[in-house]
């Protein structure tokens, strides 16, 4: 048999699982908060988390699979890593001086 053991399998499996709940709680609460702030928060954490849940669940199997230590998957979560937070401040920064021109409009 070629696949993965059942010993990793079942951890790899609930890595996945749990990224898509972290990234389906982040999506939700993007819809469910109210104001820009606070929805800038949710989506980003949750993608973060989702990414690196995925990461590590890809680098057990190519390991496994490969015979080898495997680390390309990290380099891929890094760039996430670096790009979300600057994005999200980037994002913020451009709402908070939207809000200064025109501080008569509601969040």
């Amino acid at each position: 048999m070629t696949g993965l053991p059942l010993w990793a399998a079942v951890p790899v499996a609930l890595l996945l699982v749990l990224a898509g709940i972290v990234t389906l709680v982040g999506s939700l609460g993007l819809l469910r908060l109210r104001s820009f702030r606070e929805r800038m928060h949710a989506p980003t954490m949750g993608m973060t988390m989702g990414a690196f849940c995925v990461a590590l669940a890809a680098t057990v199997v190519a390991s496994l699979l490969q015979h080898r230590p495997i680390f390309h998957e990290w380099l891929i979560c890094l760039f996430l890593f670096m790009t979300a937070p600057v994005t999200a401040i980037l994002l913020m920064q451009s709402a908070r001086r939207r809000q200064r021109a025109r501080p008569d409009e509601s969040e």
